[in-house]
């Protein structure tokens, strides 16, 4: 039970101790990093604890189910919380070493521990009032996160990110009101059985608002256009926090709800278009750029299709597949936007015209930026590869034989903007201001970077062990009788 509420419970309440102490910046960042720190111990505890296929159950206040507030941790939710305890660890120790984010205002560190805290909820809540919760405190902290620093920019298009964040929120809270109406009960495991005495096209309307509800969280196609804009603007550390974790909410959303309240149990053509739409509007877009950000701001979108894909194959190749691409594109995506960072900090600008030559005045962040770029275009032996490759095993098992065309020509496109972001930044003749006044890059910043690089890298050499850990999940998304029976109470 402790390892349920820790991820949620303890965030909040550092939150409110780094808040009191708003004049020891030193003691705010010992907070933020214990605490991450405590948070992915527990974490860890919480996935070995499920690993064999089990699930943990908490009823907070003791009121029974489906009455109470209802935390669930099954492997795949154990999983995803490890995972964004970690990458919330680490940014936030690159946002430490940044100058961009140095707190000097006395905010930052308190509402990171908020959006960690909203993460976890969101990953951990059995019923959808509190994942709505969720998403609200995740989106609160966001709203100040993206906005931080005051830039006109950033607030020009902070804007447009919450104006469609709040359209998002209000149909969420009237499809929770329909599906209430409908059925008198939000608890998952509960609907999991009476949506199914519903009209069937009730249900599928249902289904639907729920898909455009977390497709805007999740920016699948055509409901991406706020990203590419709102991202790059942010400071690097919230950008590469964004872009791994906030989007990864929304399918994780999206797979929980289509496997639990809105199962077809065959392949859905729906999701097999929205995935190939998303893959091939998302790497055109990242072509069509000129700066690094907005590119990899691209790929998020185009990344997101390969998850979307292995749910709508609705077998458990398909969804092990998706589960271990969602971890393998944490990582990577993290990373690329860290490096991003750290282009700037080195050169002044993303944009590619004003860069050349960092390959020979910044050798380790050609490094840095090279072995995720490899692996997100999905060359092998990186993680990219081997998380592609099972897609589209999965995709021939099922037949989806154009979607799997798709995604292999979106990898070939991936390599090519990677390529363009290569020969434009690294290679080539030094530009005359990186010879006569280089930057010296932060030691916590490179040091962070370098953290997730070398643990992509451990994601391929721990493939096999991390693939069946993504089974187990999928066993658990194909037959939701366990977590049902569990929340329950047996």
């Amino acid at each position: 039970m402790s390892d349920l509420v820790i991820p949620v419970a303890l965030p909040l309440a550092a939150a409110a101790v780094s808040t009191m102490l708003g004049r020891f910046p030193a003691a705010r960042r010992v907070i933020g990093v214990g605490t991450l720190l405590a948070t992915t111990a527990a974490a860890v505890d919480l996935l070995l604890t499920v690993s064999d296929g089990s699930v943990v159950v908490g009823h907070i206040g003791g009121w029974p189910w489906p009455l109470g507030i209802t935390l669930v941790a099954d492997p795949l939710a154990a999983i995803m919380v490890v995972v964004s305890s970690l990458m919330l660890l680490v940014v936030l120790v690159y946002a430490i070493g940044s100058p961009k984010t140095s707190d000097e205002t006395g905010f930052f560190h308190p509402v990171y521990l908020i959006l960690a805290a909203g993460v976890s909820l969101s990953f951990l809540t059995g019923d959808l009032f509190n994942l709505f919760v969720a998403f609200e405190v995740t989106l609160t902290a966001s709203y100040v996160l993206i906005t931080f620093g005051g830039d006109r920019l950033q607030v020009r298009h902070g804007v447009t990110y919450i104006v469609i964040s709040l359209v998002a929120s209000a149909l969420f809270l009237t499809a929770i009101g329909l599906v209430y109406a409908s059925t008198g009960t939000v608890n998952m495991a509960d609907l999991s059985d009476k949506l199914g005495e519903v009209t069937p096209a009730l249900r599928s309307g249902l289904g639907l608002l729920f898909l455009v509800v977390f497709g805007i969280k999740a920016a699948i196609f055509p409901l991406f256009f706020w990203l590419p804009d709102s991202y790059p603007v942010a400071p690097s550390p919230v950008t590469a926090i964004f872009a791994g974790l906030l989007t990864k909410i929304g399918v994780y959303a999206i797979i929980r709800s289509h496997t639990l309240l809105f199962s077809h149990g065959q392949p859905s053509r729906l999701l097999l278009v929205v995935a190939a739409l998303t893959m091939l509007i998302g790497v055109l877009g990242a072509v069509a750029q000129d700066d690094v950000k907005r590119i990899l701001s691209f790929h998020i979108v185009s990344q997101i299709g390969y998850m979307v894909f292995g749910l709508a194959l609705f077998t458990l190749a398909g969804l092990a597949a998706a589960v271990f691409y969602i971890v393998h594109h944490i990582i990577v995506k993290t990373t690329l936007f860290l490096v991003a960072g750290l282009m700037e900090e080195r050169a002044g600008t993303g944009a590619l015209r004003r860069l050349s030559g960092l390959m020979h005045t910044a050798p380790v962040l050609a490094v840095l930026f090279l072995l995720p770029a490899l692996s997100l275009a999905g060359v092998p032996p990186f993680s990219g590869f081997v998380a592609k490759l099972a897609l589209i095993q999965a995709g021939f098992d099922a037949g989806a034989h154009v979607t799997v065309g798709v995604s292999l020509l979106v990898s070939l496109l991936t390599l090519f903007s990677m390529t363009k972001i290569w020969a434009g930044a690294f290679w080539g003749d030094p530009m005359e201001s990186d010879t006569i006044e280089p930057r010296r890059l932060p030691p916590l910043m490179v040091g962070a970077t370098a953290c997730l690089v070398v643990a992509s890298l451990a994601f391929v050499v721990a493939a096999a062990p991390l693939y069946e850990l993504g089974e187990v999940a999928a066993r658990g998304l194909v037959d939701p009788s366990v977590y049902v029976t569990a929340v329950r109470g047996g």
